[in-house]
């Protein structure tokens, strides 16, 4: 009987697991598609310009699933209905009102700085309310076990872009007009996430929500930003020593990762559900389950970064226009990377899974710091190329801080399992 209950679990957790993996595989190639189309027709200067927009977006959207989603996946996943309507109610509602404030300082920004780099910023300010919301829903889906909602919302929002894009290109084909169309076509898909989930977000409930959780959501907050905003100031750095073009051929270069970015990032979609619930149900295995999860994304980013250096260079035009040299360059270094990166989720996803936000927010931290700290000095020394392997050196590095913290975490666990034992 225990036989059969342990097959059920583990065909019930590859079924989660899978929708995670088909969801992030169409999000994925969503924003491939929109990135080799910038590529493809603007060149590397604009592409560095439109990679500078992005990576501030995914500035906000790392503050929002720190107020919103984050927590709820820790506390909601797996709860009753009721629970989960009421959480997401007020979840969504937060991502909503943090989208408009981010959105006001972004379009303020943009009309200061003008031009055209102003101009992506604005068109970004003006879309960031809806696409914070469609990524909410994702997770909320998640939570509650609903991967395939989470994937047809995308696959959604995939549809949308197709004329989108098309009339962009055709209307004005520069980089304001392409923001404008991935953002527009988000919102097509943050308004069937409404339909399918039967909640409204709740704006109003956006003090509660962070009250309620502010002992998770103030770590996450600065564990994720620190994240992305160690990315958007090393981007920002590389742009002003070695030049826009430069950034262009990283981001062109982190492009190529597509594939295994949707393997990366549809696990974690819902690795933290996952590892509470191995946590709460089969704690023994919580070790080794976190050990796989990092080993597997690991090893398959060392595989497609392989593939990648076996493409003919014809073929590679093909895919980036002139964004294909200077991009090839620097899959080595960006491959070994994004690979420690992988191996450090599965770490990331048990310390999130054990509630232990001092502990991620500190090794997030030290990573962080070594993140910008290699790739600017990378940057003086060999431009983009320099910049690229301090990041692979930083990140690789970084993974024994994460581990470690990982294993302190579960020691004070046990620790604390043991005390609620003797008192009650």
């Amino acid at each position: 009987m225990r036989s059969l209950l342990r097959s059920q679990a583990i065909r019930a957790m590859a079924g989660r697991l899978s929708w995670g993996l088909g969801d992030q595989a169409v999000s994925s190639i969503t924003n491939f598609i929109v990135g080799l189309y910038v590529a493809r027709s603007l060149g590397t200067f604009a592409f560095g310009m439109f990679s500078l927009a992005w990576v501030s977006y995914g500035v906000v959207l790392n503050l929002s699933r720190g107020l919103t989603t984050d927590p709820l996946m820790v506390r909601f996943s797996g709860v009753s209905t009721e629970s989960w309507r009421a959480a997401t109610k007020r979840a969504t509602g937060t991502a909503l009102t943090a989208g408009v404030v981010a959105g006001m300082i972004s379009v303020a920004a943009g009309l200061i700085v003008g031009d055209s780099t102003g101009g992506a910023f604005v068109a970004l300010g003006f879309v960031i309310p809806t696409l914070l919301l469609q990524d909410a829903w994702r997770f909320t889906f998640f939570a509650a076990g609903h991967g395939k909602k989470a994937f047809l919302n995308d696959v959604v929002w995939g549809i949308a872009l197709i004329p989108a894009l098309f009339i962009a290109h055709h209307t004005s084909d520069t980089v304001v007009a392409f923001i404008l169309a991935w953002g527009l076509s988000g919102a097509v898909a943050a308004g069937f996430g409404c339909l399918q989930s039967g909640v409204r977000p709740d704006p109003r409930g956006t003090l509660e929500w962070i009250k309620a959780h502010r002992d998770l959501g103030t770590r996450y907050v600065i564990e994720n930003v620190s994240n992305s905003g160690s990315s958007q100031l090393r981007m920002y750095g590389l742009g002003a020593i070695a030049g826009i073009a430069s950034v262009g051929a990283v981001r062109g270069a982190e492009l190529l990762l597509g594939p295994f970015f949707a393997l990366l990032m549809g696990l974690s979609l819902v690795t933290v559900a996952e590892s509470a619930r191995v946590l709460q149900r089969a704690p023994h295995r919580f070790r080794k389950f976190c050990a796989v999860l990092g080993a597997g994304q690991a090893a398959a980013a060392l595989l497609w970064g392989l593939a990648l250096l076996l493409v003919p260079h014809d073929a590679g035009r093909f895919v980036l226009g002139d964004v294909w040299d200077p991009a090839s360059e620097l899959i080595l270094p960006v491959t070994i990377g994004i690979a420690a990166a992988g191996f450090n989720t599965g770490a990331a996803a048990g310390l999130r899974a054990l509630g232990a936000a001092k502990r991620s927010l500190r090794a997030q931290l030290i990573n962080s710091a070594g993140y910008v700290g290699f790739g600017l000095i990378g940057a003086f020394l060999a431009g983009a190329s320099g910049s690229a392997w301090g990041v692979a050196l930083a990140i690789t590095s970084g993974s024994a801080v994460w581990w470690l913290q990982l294993h302190i975490a579960l020691r004070e666990h046990k620790t604390s399992e043991k005390e609620e034992m003797r008192t009650s």
